[in-house]
């Protein structure tokens, strides 16, 4: 008799993500998108613009001020953004 082989689709999706090279951007898109869940309202109203390179997350802030301050958190961030996302897509980042 014919055995059954059922997997859940999310998993399956991701499989197929993974071997058409496609994973790791949509993991980044998904931190990125992420930022003013895991950073707070207060600290997304000053993000001016965000990107990843080289598992790195560069933030660009309008306050000076908040630089000092969120460097200090840094990898509090990091840690918490890549527990959101699930997957270790960032090392470090960078407050410009």
């Amino acid at each position: 008799m014919f055995k059954r082989r059922e997997q859940p689709i999310d998993s399956l999706v991701m499989r197929q993500l993974r071997m058409l090279g496609l994973e790791t951007p949509l993991l980044q898109k998904r931190l990125v998108e992420s930022w003013p869940t895991v950073a707070g309202e207060a600290i997304s109203r000053y993000t001016t613009s965000l990107r990843i390179q080289n598992q790195t997350l560069y933030v660009r802030l309008s306050v000076p001020a908040l630089r000092a301050d969120l460097s200090m958190r840094r990898q509090e961030f990091v840690k918490r953004l890549n527990d959101h996302v699930g997957a270790q897509i960032i090392a470090d980042i960078r407050f410009n």
